[in-house]
């Protein structure tokens, strides 16, 4: 049994949902630090600007350094949904399945709950879900009650969800301790981010954006440029 922990971002890039795809388990880490500049509340679209980032604002945002992620509140009162909403229908107008996802995009930015990550993790279900990812059960930290350092919690949280063997992207090898894997008897894989190009709306390619970019573009193929192209 195959777990991948990750902490929830917004609207991610494909190589999490190869994650997603890969793991019998999914488990959101919630309860860590919130990284203010990191991917837990922005990822980026293509326009005809160029490449331009969407950002949810937060609550306190001078303060979230001793917050957890599960804790920060988004500010609405700046109606960044209806932005966010009216960015993407414009950037996107042009897409050739816009409309296969306008339904769902306006639904879930009519009313988004106060919590980021209750946001953010239900729009990253939907999204797998899309992309006929069925297998996977996804999980929350937060609700699992397992403690440890850094290494030592993530094995903690794979011996607890049953799983043998733990999925990571590469960059994690900065700080991932592999012996202590070895010593609980976990397998540790790293996937290699490689992904073929796909049409794009506004050149220059870039691969490193939103998957709202993928469906609006490709639709029912977008599994094709994800774990469709592995051998």
């Amino acid at each position: 049994m195959k777990c991948v922990i990750l902490q929830p971002s917004y609207i991610p890039w494909r190589g999490y949902f190869d994650l997603i795809h890969r793991a019998d388990v999914f488990v959101f880490y919630d309860d860590v630090q919130y990284d203010k500049h990191g991917w837990r509340n922005r990822n980026r679209i293509k326009t005809a600007q160029g490449t331009q980032w969407l950002s949810i604002p937060v609550h306190n945002k001078g303060a979230t350094a001793g917050l957890m992620i599960r804790d920060v509140r988004t500010n609405d009162d700046q109606q960044w949904a209806h932005k966010h909403l009216a960015t993407l229908r414009h950037s996107y107008a042009n897409a050739p399945h816009l409309t296969d996802y306008r339904p769902w995009i306006e639904r879930v930015y009519a009313a988004p709950p106060p919590l980021l990550a209750d946001f953010t993790i239900a729009t990253t279900i939907d999204i797998a879900g899309m992309l006929g990812i069925t297998s996977t059960k996804f999980l929350r930290s937060s609700e699992l009650g397992v403690g440890g350092g850094k290494t030592e919690r993530l094995v903690n949280i794979v011996r607890h969800v049953g799983a043998t063997e733990y999925l990571s992207g590469p960059s994690a090898r900065d700080y991932i301790e592999p012996q202590k894997f070895e010593e609980a008897g976990i397998a540790l894989e790293y996937i290699d981010y490689t992904y073929p190009e796909y049409p794009q709306l506004h050149p220059p390619y870039d691969a490193q954006v939103s998957i709202l970019d993928l469906l609006f573009m490709t639709g029912s193929e977008a599994p094709n440029y994800i774990w469709g192209s592995k051998v």
